[in-house]
């Protein structure tokens, strides 16, 4: 009589599709996951301690590491944690701007998933259509921050400064003629404010073209449809959050429930599934980006026609402007502690979460009235969500468990913190 026998095998860490640094150690019966077992740590770099070690304002460069995918979002967590604590608000135009470049950022996350998960189930141009919108949205954030990823723009009490009046252009070189270089400057002529709204109007077309590629394509579908089923009650009781438990038909935003920024005064509509498979949460991540597009353009009619302060006046807590810091013994006085120093808040903790692309992103902060954080502990969305894995992908085959894996949108620099 013939024994058959289970074998195991690694899946990553060195693997394409496995999301960076993800090692799934696999039982496999023929070609059928039998079990999977995530092994996460490769990435840890011990932020949440490293945290307790540095002044409050030097600590958001961290959280744009922590979903390098979802820089800004990530920071507005961390900034309204210690608004919460300090019992101010920012200014008006600020909480627009957060809004915006969180809607902003929200399409940055997507168009990588997106680009990510088709790659990963087979289509090549995708990915390459991705990165060509990627690309406008990056310099929007070395617009205003300098760095085309890591940001550090959002501020306790606002932003780090206003909204730019001229974009950076291009110029002629051995590479680009005159003639190319005035087509990539043609959308570079005002402020950013007028290259955005100049990508808000061609964005629409652009999700058409990845919808024509995808959403009626028969291969895609095979490899989605009835994939990763997860129901409206196992998607609650795992901890879904984001698009991963509005894939399964669980209508729950926090952009919506409990609205911050701007969320509150600007309409959009909140997307969700019916069978909770691959397919309804790339359908869910399609729509989003529509629904940002919207939630972007809204923003920046209420930006072009309401001037005013991005940040509040108090310079124990925001820095003086330059011209004032170079005039002023005080004011350089204040901007040398703030620096240095930093502030120091109220004992007590706090919670503060946000909608950010991939679900919840959460900060908890300890404070014993010093200038660091006694304890913070970070809430991750894609922790929960690849907790899921091993129930998730028992009994597909193995080239499903890729589709799964890349469906959750994993990112290790918040689940290994």
């Amino acid at each position: 009589m013939i024994e058959l026998q289970n074998y195991t095998l690694n899946f990553g860490p060195q693997h394409p599709a496995a999301h960076g640094v993800l090692r799934l150690v696999m039982e496999l019966e023929g070609e059928t996951i039998v079990r999977a077992d995530p092994h996460i740590g490769l990435l840890h770099r011990a932020t949440e301690k490293l945290a307790e070690t540095k002044p409050y304002i030097q600590n958001i460069g961290y959280m744009d590491r922590l979903d390098y995918v979802s820089m800004m979002c990530n920071e507005h967590a961390y900034v309204r944690s210690l608004e919460k604590m300090l019992g101010v608000e920012a200014p008006i135009r600020a909480q627009y701007i957060r809004t915006m470049f969180d809607e902003i950022t929200r399409i940055l996350n997507h168009l990588l998933w997106l680009g990510a998960i088709a790659l990963d189930i087979g289509a090549m141009t995708v990915f390459l259509y991705c990165f060509r919108e990627r690309e406008a949205l990056f310099d929007c954030y070395e617009a205003v921050s300098g760095a085309r990823m890591h940001a550090t723009y959002y501020r306790p009490g606002g932003v780090a400064r206003d909204l730019p009046d001229t974009m950076p252009k291009y110029k002629a070189s051995r590479w680009h003629s005159d003639r190319e270089v005035d087509k990539m400057n043609q959308d570079r002529d005002g402020s950013l404010l007028d290259f955005i709204w100049a990508f808000t109007e061609r964005f629409p077309d652009r999700v058409n073209e990845y919808e024509t590629l995808l959403t009626d394509n028969r291969i895609w579908k095979q490899r989605t449809v009835d994939i990763g089923v997860v129901s409206p009650e196992d998607a609650l009781q795992w901890g879904f959050t984001g698009p991963m438990l509005r894939g399964s038909g669980v209508a729950w935003d926090l952009r919506k429930k409990q609205p911050y920024a701007a969320y509150d005064r600007v309409d959009f509509d909140i997307p969700i599934g019916k069978t909770g498979d691959c397919y309804d949460r790339y359908l869910v991540r399609i729509e989003e980006m529509r629904q940002s597009n919207l939630i972007i353009r809204q923003c920046v009619e209420w930006l072009r026609q309401n001037p005013g302060p991005v940040k509040i006046e108090d310079h124990k807590i925001t820095p003086p402007p330059r011209k004032e810091m170079k005039q002023d013994m005080e004011e350089l006085i204040h901007h040398f502690k703030l620096f240095t120093e930093g502030f120091s808040l109220p004992r007590g903790e706090v919670y503060s979460a946000v909608e950010a692309p991939k679900g919840e992103f959460g900060i908890y902060m300890v404070s014993d009235g010093a200038n660091k954080p006694y304890r913070m502990k970070i809430r991750a969305p894609g922790f929960a969500h690849l907790a899921s894995y091993d129930e998730m992908v028992r009994g597909h085959m193995l080239a499903d468990g890729v589709a799964i894996l890349a469906s959750q949108d994993i990112v290790f620099g918040e689940i290994d913190r």
